[in-house]
């Protein structure tokens, strides 16, 4: 009979290993992990069997989400591998069998230089209320650069920080802040409760997983007014969108309040992709919205189809759009010009932007 737990310990050692970001395990396939943004299968393992995915999936489920298991055909949680690496799990039926996605979260929390991402984003640690949120595609590293933001609040700010997430990813040791990390489904109901529950546990700076529906949104947006700090993820293309997706999130009659809300609340909002390096890896090209009396009318007016002109016409304030970013990594020999145009939200637009000096 077959070890699954020594077998699933030496393939998260190899992900770990081989600097890869996920690992899959499903049926009829071999076990594939994700480096670089490419899938590559292990051949040297044996194609998986319903019994060996069912094995190495269960190996890491505790009793009690067995049962959530049985009943909701999916579950997510995170598994510490000994100390040694931390994966974000998700498992699922398919076909009838069982499956799972393990996303690798690194031990270290990477500071901003690590991760490539520019210095503007420490202004945002440093307000006292408001609301910045990130966005960007699934596995695009938004959680890691939210984990960025607030270690530097954690080490240079004496505050109460709390994070709600599903499932927790990063963990934090408190430096000069307290941090108290809560995981939807083991240490609050859901992402509404945990929220609502923070007005009355003194709370200077949150951390929401992210944005899932109207009621997390109106009480994030609420908390911001009310003197918090929140930052926030969102699976959005760009600041425009994010904004859009947010207002659109609520009936008509709230629309115009909450419109009201985000013009007075918001930050900023930063939108991220990873591109494949020239020299091998990943880099971030990103898009940033910095909320400005311009683009709070913009809100107001219900004329987000607008900012995106204004965050190419003010650059030297640190906007930058996704194209800007796009075509400084082509010139700076990071991304390939074909990697550029295939992430580009406007290929024809950076094409032009890449033909002027």
């Amino acid at each position: 009979m077959k070890n699954y737990k020594d077998e699933l310990k030496d393939l998260m050692l190899a992900v770990a290993r081989e600097q890869g970001s996920d690992l899959h395990i499903t049926v009829g396939r071999h076990p594939t992990i994700r480096i670089s943004g490419e899938l590559l299968p292990l051949l040297k393992k044996e194609v998986l069997t319903p019994e060996d995915t069912s094995g190495l999936i269960l190996s890491m489920v505790s009793e009690e989400n067995k049962k959530k298991l049985a009943e909701d055909k999916e579950l997510d949680f995170s598994f510490n591998l000994e100390g040694k690496a931390r994966f974000r799990v998700n498992v699922f039926y398919e076909k009838g069998f069982l499956s799972a996605a393990l996303r690798l979260v690194p031990v270290d929390i990477k500071t901003l230089q690590e991760l490539n991402l520019p210095e503007i984003l420490v202004n945002f640690t440093q307000k006292e209320q408001g609301f910045f949120l990130v966005c960007g595609p699934t596995g695009h590293g938004k959680t890691t650069t939210l984990a960025a933001l607030i270690d530097i609040i954690n080490r240079e700010r004496a505050e109460h920080i709390i994070t709600i997430e599903d499932p927790i990813e990063y963990l934090f040791t408190s430096d000069k802040s307290i941090i108290d990390q809560r995981e939807v489904g083991s240490d609050t109901k859901d992402f509404g409760v945990a929220l609502r529950s923070m007005f009355r546990e003194d709370v200077n700076v949150a951390m929401i997983g992210e944005m899932r529906d109207p009621e997390t949104m109106a009480t994030a947006v609420t908390a911001a007014e009310t003197g918090h700090l929140i930052f926030s993820t969102l699976h959005t293309n760009n600041a425009a969108q994010s904004i859009d997706r947010i207002i659109d999130s609520f009936p008509a009659y709230q629309q115009n309040q909450i419109r009201f809300q985000l013009a007075a609340t918001l930050l900023g909002v930063f939108s991220q992709r990873l591109i494949p390096r020239v020299s091998g890896g990943l880099i971030p090209a990103y898009e940033i919205l910095i909320a400005n009396s311009a683009v709070k009318n913009l809100i107001r007016e219900n004329k987000t189809h607008e900012i995106d002109l204004v965050i190419e016409t003010n650059t030297e304030i640190g906007m930058m759009s996704l194209n800007q970013s796009l075509a400084s990594l082509v010139r700076r020999g990071e991304v390939s010009y074909e990697n550029a145009m295939a992430f580009s939200n406007n290929a024809k637009e950076l094409s032009a932007i890449l033909q002027t000096k």
